[in-house]
């Protein structure tokens, strides 16, 4: 065998054995799961060198069962050599420190089957829940390392080609904007490939790229994998009267003309999401913010919270005699709900979102998920537009902050004006929106080209798709957008359909894998 170009002839142990632990446990597993032994025995070795790597137990006890090399192995030796040395840093290996009783294989396995128990005990024994936990945490542990930190995020392989793909996200020289859409239906696995992306981003970046999810079912903030992996800090709004430590009334200024047009453009994304908000709701409730600004602006703190504007609203209604509508309605919910900062809160309002990585929940509530999702998206961008530009060195640009949109199709139909200057402006400021929505068609407003800005698309498996929307999104020939509404309809789970890097007509197909399912 030739190893760094020298000539070594070794005589490789061809068994080991496990510890007497290791051996009760992978047993045990596999009379509950009915897996192979040595499939659980390599489950044990994955696990092990993703979560200990070189800091691996050492295992000094032998009186377990025995594991042959070849079954073990299998056809993948080379496969997983590649694996150790990538982890370990080294390719000089002996074959006895790959394969014997005295081997980093041997410590990882019998590490590695303590973690796999203790997985099974924490669900109950049930085998079926085990290895759905199992499969969604080596799913975003198994990150595609790269040797640099630029943002080539591994996103999976081509279906007939079988070669690896990467999104270059922060490519200035290939790619405009960095802001992207993930469609398909429920069940496909848009939601773990998303995860799968902002994991490695968070990775790859060092935990300098940040974002801000805004988790409209509720599934990924009971997550603790993901949690865990992004660092990422969670609220979840309307339990445990857990508010936002965010007041949508911040300002880069409190000139009086700031104050007049934040106070207009406020009124606008209320009307955004009610159709029963109209011009009397709009300009009563811009006159309620006014005057609880006016009230602020002699005390230390200069900006008011959803106290304030209600109780202002009120008195004004009272003066005209008239009688409480949804203006009052909204406010009264915000106030009450304690969604957002307050005073006399005991915890500051955060000064800057763009530095935060944070899950927001607002699946428990009824009407208000988008106005609070663009309450912060308007606070998200009055920082934006005072920063400076973010750096690029040899063409990749440094990302601030990735804003997330899920079930996207619950916000594309409303003429939101943030959202729509982040997408359009976010790109010299380091803002990204990455949006995840059911189907292309979602996108096809023709009051904002969202098509046009988004530069990153994959389809997952979707029904009831058109085949201009597919042209829109991909950039395509309506003939072949024809061809793809029959192919997008047919998609496997985890099968996604995206453009070519070159922009050209053709497209490509690849399989948005898991890193485990390379094992």
């Amino acid at each position: 065998m030739v190893i760094s170009g020298v000539n070594k002839i070794f005589i490789m142990a061809d068994r080991l054995y496990t510890s007497q632990q290791a051996d009760e446990y992978i047993n045990g597993l596999r009379m509950e799961s009915k897996l192979d032994k040595f499939v659980i025995a390599r489950m044990a070795f994955m696990i092990s060198l993703s979560k200990y790597g070189t800091d691996v137990p050492q295992s000094s006890n032998f009186s377990g069962g025995e594991m042959k090399r070849p079954t073990f192995f299998k056809e993948d030796e080379i496969f997983i050599r590649t694996l150790i040395a990538q982890v370990y840093k080294k390719s000089d290996f002996s074959d006895d420190e790959i394969y014997s009783n005295k081997s980093i294989i041997k410590n990882h396995v019998d590490a590695g089957s303590g973690l796999l128990w203790n997985l099974f005990e924490s669900v109950g024994h049930d085998s079926t829940r085990w290895i759905k936990d199992l499969v969604g945490k080596i799913e975003l542990e198994g990150a595609k390392e790269r040797l640099s930190k630029d943002l080539d995020i591994y996103i999976g392989k081509g279906v007939l080609s079988k070669d690896e793909l990467y999104m270059e996200l922060n490519d200035t020289n290939k790619h405009a904007n960095s802001h992207l859409a993930i469609m398909g239906k429920p069940g496909v696995g848009k939601t773990q490939f998303l995860l799968k992306i902002l994991t490695d981003i968070r990775k790859q970046s060092n935990f300098q790229t940040n974002f801000i999810y805004f988790d409209y079912k509720g599934d990924v903030v009971d997550n603790d994998n993901f949690i865990d992996l992004t660092r990422c800090r969670t609220y979840k709004l309307l339990k445990n009267n857990e508010s936002l430590p965010i007041n949508p009334f911040v300002l880069p200024s409190y000139e009086e003309q700031d104050i007049l047009i934040s106070a207009r453009e406020k009124a606008e994304s209320f009307a955004s999401i009610n159709s029963k908000f109209g011009p009397v709701q709009k300009g009563a409730l811009a006159d309620a913010i006014i005057a609880a600004y006016n009230r602020r602006s002699v005390g230390d703190v200069p900006y008011p919270d959803f106290n304030d504007v209600l109780e202002y609203a009120q008195l004004m209604y009272e003066e005209d005699n008239k009688k409480d509508d949804t203006l009052i309605e909204v406010l009264k919910d915000l106030a009450q709900f304690n969604l957002f900062w307050s005073h006399g809160s005991l915890v500051k309002p955060l000064d800057k979102l763009t530095t935060k990585t944070m899950i927001i929940d607002v699946h428990n509530m009824v009407v208000l998920k988008e106005l609070v999702a663009y309450l912060v998206i308007e606070r998200l961008y009055k920082e934006m537009s005072a920063l400076p530009d973010s750096p690029i060195k040899d063409g990749r640009r440094a990302l601030r902050t990735i804003l997330v949109i899920d079930e996207a199709h619950n916000y594309l139909s409303q003429k939101n004006i943030f959202l729509q200057r982040i997408i359009r402006e976010g790109r010299s400021k380091g803002i990204v929106v990455f949006f995840a929505s059911q189907s292309p068609n979602d996108y096809q407003q023709k009051f904002f080209n969202f098509q046009e800005l988004l530069e990153f698309a994959y389809i997952f498996q979707c029904e009831g798709v058109s085949s201009s929307s597919i042209q829109d999104i991909l950039g395509c020939s309506a003939k072949t957008a024809k061809d793809l509404q029959t192919e997008v309809a047919r998609l496997e789970p985890f099968q996604t359909i995206t453009r070519s890097n070159a922009k050209t007509e053709e497209f490509v197909k690849f399989i948005a894998e898991a890193f485990y399912k390379n094992y």
